[in-house]
């Protein structure tokens, strides 16, 4: 497990809670990744060609039209995509455009959801399928307690190789929640989890209180089955119109990663493959 060490020792009258939130379309308005395109383009890491084709996939993605499937071609796309790409550069980039292109697109519901876990002594966890390069500036940007997010294989040189470390995707979100609530104490019968698509269903049926924000067909579909609550987002604000108090600093961002490994991943792609025919018969 990579991340911050901390010391939990001490007895506790209760065990603690926590909040897990995917990221895109749950929290923000879009595809956290592939908002970052126009910067990488300005900052020479892809060609014009890429911009469009990725303007092409933020529209799929947001229309609800992206199958696992065509998720996977995107994940296969975007790992060539990166490859070579120097992980400082990357860094860099993300940090100087984060407010001009995360802030606006976050959904007002979402920044009040994430106030209100944390006045009620929940710890908040993002757990995202894109990469920890962009999602743990965001992580911070919210005032997040965790971060689960993938990660790609950097080489000796500092450079991306384009190959897939971990995979935060579908079961394996799942099995990095179990470890963090092993790691931290977190009780998950008594933790809440929101999201909008039915790939992260492992995650949803982890803890006692699962949401589905701004759910795809199949997942409105389990939802409403399993009587969900179903919340509607639609109004994104920046954080510094919405909330004065909301840019206490946080603590730093646990990556739960590595401990899963590519044999979790890839069960995770078979489950979803299988789930989705299982749904359609």
């Amino acid at each position: 497990m990579l991340g911050v060490v901390e010391n939990h020792s001490l007895p506790r009258s209760k065990p603690r809670t926590a909040a897990f939130f995917d990221l895109d379309k749950t929290v923000i308005a879009k595809s956290s990744t592939l908002t970052f395109s126009k910067s990488f383009y300005q900052g020479g890491l892809i060609n014009r060609r890429a911009v469009l084709r990725t303007a092409y996939a933020q529209f799929v993605f947001l229309a609800g039209g992206a199958d696992h499937d065509q998720m996977e071609r995107m994940r296969e796309y975007l790992s060539a995509l990166c490859r070579g790409w120097n992980v400082q550069l990357v860094k860099e980039l993300v940090a100087e455009t984060l407010h001009d292109l995360i802030d606006p697109i976050i959904y007002d519901e979402a920044a009040s959801l994430i106030e209100e876990h944390h006045t009620a002594g929940r710890d908040v966890v993002i757990v995202s399928t894109s990469g920890a390069e962009v999602v743990e500036p965001i992580g911070e940007l919210l005032g997040a307690d965790r971060v689960v997010a993938t990660r790609m294989v950097v080489g000796d040189d500092g450079c991306f190789t384009g190959e897939v470390e971990y995979y935060a995707y579908g079961p394996t979100k799942a099995e990095a929640i179990r470890e963090l609530a092993e790691s931290e104490g977190y009780d998950l019968a008594r933790c809440y989890a929101y999201s909008d698509s039915a790939t992260d269903l492992p995650m949803l049926e982890s803890v006692g209180h699962p949401h589905a924000v701004n759910p795809d067909r199949a997942l409105r579909r389990e939802a409403l089955a399993r009587e969900w609550p179903i919340l509607d987002f639609h109004r994104p604000v920046r954080l510094k119109q919405r909330i004065r108090g909301f840019s206490v600093p946080p603590r730093p961002a646990l990556v739960a990663a590595a401990a899963i490994g590519a044999a979790a991943a890839t069960a995770g792609l078979v489950w979803y493959a299988s789930r989705r025919r299982s749904v359609a018969a």
